[in-house]
């Protein structure tokens, strides 16, 4: 399955954003972006410090995810942002009009347990109730689509792509 849109893989952290990203542009045939590697290190030094990031410096890392997004239009892609709220995914559409959301669900205790499993990432686990206070699930005017995290990286990415399929038809 190809796709002339962007799909922004969203959720809080401990979803599997940058597992499933990769695997979805795979089986779409587009590009992937990690979306972390729009962070300017100041939003990295806090989220490293336990502290959690406030609107003010989500704007310029939704601009530049956006940017990219709109550099795709037409051509498709895969780019990961947790965008949590309304607000930031109308940020990345005022870029991107036409980006499509994969929003990347599961309860907390598996979520929890997945964050604590993996190593080398910024985001600690004490920042998983603020993610999850500061989530608005996608409402029915946004494009886009919720898929389950639970199973392996493989079935997840089979459900996201049958449920874009069914998004587009």
């Amino acid at each position: 399955m190809s796709t002339p849109h962007v799909v922004v893989v969203m959720g809080v952290a401990g979803t599997g954003k940058t597992t499933i990203g990769p695997l979805l542009a795979d089986a779409l045939g587009v590009p992937y972006a990690e979306g972390d590697d729009f962070h300017p290190p100041a939003n990295i030094a806090k989220m490293s410090a336990g502290t959690p990031l406030e609107d003010d410096d989500r704007w310029p890392w939704l601009e530049a995810i956006g940017r990219w997004a709109h550099g795709r239009a037409g051509l498709g892609g895969v780019v990961s942002s947790s965008a949590l709220k309304r607000a930031y995914r109308d940020r990345l559409r005022n870029e991107a009009p036409d980006a499509v959301f994969l929003h990347l669900t599961g309860d907390r205790p598996l979520i929890e347990r997945r964050m604590a499993e993996r190593k080398g990432h910024f985001m600690p686990t004490a920042l998983l109730d603020s993610q999850f206070a500061t989530l608005q699930p996608l409402q029915e005017d946004e494009a886009g689509v919720a898929v389950d995290v639970s199973g392996t990286p493989e079935e997840i990415t089979g459900r996201a792509v049958a449920a874009l399929r069914r998004l587009a038809n």
